[in-house]
């Protein structure tokens, strides 16, 4: 059970005092939105550059942007240790998941809430993560949407009948209040924003993110 709080949450004018806050997370989890794929815009590669110089922990980047194609490889090249494209903005996904690999990250497909898991089924093998978005992509501190529950069981039950090492991960209003059902589902990595940031101490919200998460494994 892997904690990923998300530094969207996180005061962009001291972003090294906000990494060393969530020292105790498993990863710390980039969004980079470019206002075409999603509404918003957040940051690029130069701020990924810096923030891996600095972080204790692996980054996790989440593109939210069009031609993931084109843009993604090179986060991997810097040095981030897992990247997600969105399938929706994907034109060739599995070359996209090999040139993620060949730089030595984990390469991750997102799914939004509106798209289903089935197409993209035969992708797995490609792939060392699936993100199940909880939310609609694009702005943090969202409310948690639990019709997602099934599609995360769903992608649960195909990385079982496929084999490998899949992580099933969940982005989007996890809090204590919602981490439970996201690990009886089939979940085991977990983005939090706010339920981290916004608490009084970022480290001890993330252990008790874990735990919850572990007593409620699938």
């Amino acid at each position: 059970m892997q904690i990923s709080p998300s530094i969207l949450s996180a005061d962009f004018a001291n972003l090294q005092s906000e990494l060393d806050a969530i020292s105790n997370a498993d990863w710390a989890h980039v969004d980079v939105m470019d206002a075409h794929f999603v509404p918003n815009l957040t940051l690029g590669l130069p701020i990924v550059e810096s923030l891996l110089r600095v972080s204790p922990i692996p980054i996790d980047c989440h593109l939210m942007i069009e031609d993931p194609d084109r843009w993604a490889p090179p986060y991997a090249e810097a040095g981030a240790k897992s990247v997600t494209f969105h399938i929706e903005a994907a034109k060739n996904p599995v070359t996209l998941a090999r040139d993620i690999r060949a730089q030595g990250a984990r390469a991750s497909m997102a799914i939004k809430p509106g798209t289903p898991f089935a197409p993209y089924e035969e992708l797995l093998p490609e792939l060392d993560m699936v993100l199940v978005m909880t939310v609609e992509p694009g702005f943090g501190g969202q409310s948690f949407m639990a019709d997602q529950m099934p599609k995360v069981e769903q992608v649960r039950e195909a990385v079982k009948k496929h084999g490998g090492e899949i992580w099933i991960q969940v982005d989007g209003g996890v809090s204590a209040k919602t981490i439970e059902q996201c690990a009886e589902a089939g979940a085991d990595v977990f983005v939090a924003g706010s339920a981290v940031y916004g608490a009084e101490s970022a480290a001890a919200a993330i252990d008790e993110l874990r735990e919850l998460a572990t007593r409620h494994a699938h």
